[in-house]
């Protein structure tokens, strides 16, 4: 077995091991975890994360990063909501302005990378603190509350006894698991993180593919932002808070490549779950949101040191060895 396979190997099935043994042990050390309810709570919990973790693992495949998550939810919440409550807009059209918010500070973040040039991290560190900015700058640092009853049937709704918002992050998944692996974008999605300067020589438009990423994560993130305040009830302007960390940690955990160029969907889901297991886990055997924030931290030190690691980890395997009569 070569070393590449061995390495698809070890970030596709390592994850899904972890996540197995996790809920295994969490089921005979956390009373009520496996209980049909808790699970379904979990599968709530996890929907923001792995809605905006589809568009992060587009950006991230193609060599880029995105830190602004969080604020373009809150951003496009409050805006839905500022929509409703002062200009008597309707649920549909407030919650798509919002959508479309986050999908207007994705092409923003898009431009800075892919025209301007301006590395990923620095370029959405800044709209993270611009976003976050305008969110306040709307609320004037005051929750808004009030909105149509109907609103609420986004963010707390129920088809078939599974949340919405459940449905929702299937059908992120789905329509990103197509565009990756059965459109031309897919491929140039890789290509131009696995060597930029190679696709672009292929003829593959590297502006526009890093563009459409960011535009993708955008409104994804713009939509986590409209279900949150369907679930909640009530807009505030440090909604979102922390995402970032969630979000990388399960993608990376899932099995993408920081450096870009390798990563599939099929695994990011497993990432997303393990990290709503875990932090669930934590809450039933009372661990404080401080010690949560310590295990979060060490997860993703230890799936980015992994994945840094990966070829000498591979290396160290043992390898299977040929039989005569292959010869």
């Amino acid at each position: 077995m070569s070393h590449k396979a061995m390495k698809i190997d070890v970030k596709e099935y390592g994850i899904i091991v972890f996540f197995l043994i996790l809920m295994i042990g969490l089921s005979f050390a956390a009373k009520g975890f496996s209980s049909p309810e808790n699970l379904i709570n979990v599968s709530r919990q996890v929907s923001l994360v792995g809605i905006i973790a589809v568009g992060m693992t587009l950006v991230m495949i193609s060599g880029g990063i995105d830190l602004s998550i969080g604020s373009i939810m809150a951003a496009s919440g409050v805006t839905s909501a500022y929509l409703m409550t002062d200009f008597g807009l309707s649920p549909v059209l407030a919650g798509s302005v919002g959508f479309g918010l986050g999908g207007l500070v994705g092409l923003f973040n898009g431009f800075l990378v892919a025209r301007i040039n301006i590395p990923p991290f620095i370029a959405t560190l800044a709209t993270m603190a611009g976003a976050r900015g305008l969110a306040y700058v709307i609320t004037q640092g005051m929750p808004i509350y009030g909105f149509p009853d109907e609103f609420s049937m986004i963010g707390q709704g129920y088809f078939l006894l599974i949340p919405l918002p459940v449905w929702i992050m299937l059908l992120a998944f789905a329509v990103g698991a197509v565009l990756l692996n059965l459109t031309p974008f897919g491929k140039h999605v890789y290509g131009v993180g696995g060597n930029e300067e190679a696709a672009r020589l292929s003829g593959v438009n590297v502006a526009s593919v890093k563009l459409w990423v960011y535009v993708i994560n955008g409104l994804l993130s713009g939509l986590a932002g409209v279900v949150l305040l369907s679930r909640i009830m009530t807009a505030v302007p440090n909604a979102g808070n922390g995402f970032e960390m969630d979000v990388i940690t399960a993608v990376v955990l899932g099995g993408v490549s920081m450096a870009g160029g390798e990563g599939k969907l099929r695994g990011v889901f497993i990432g997303v779950l393990t990290m709503g297991v875990l932090s669930n886990g934590m809450m039933i055997l009372g661990f404080v949101e401080y010690y949560q924030w310590i295990v979060r931290c060490v997860v993703l030190i230890i799936a980015v040191g992994f994945d840094r690691n990966i070829e000498f980890l591979s290396a160290m395997m043992p390898k299977k060895i040929p039989s005569k009569a292959s010869n």
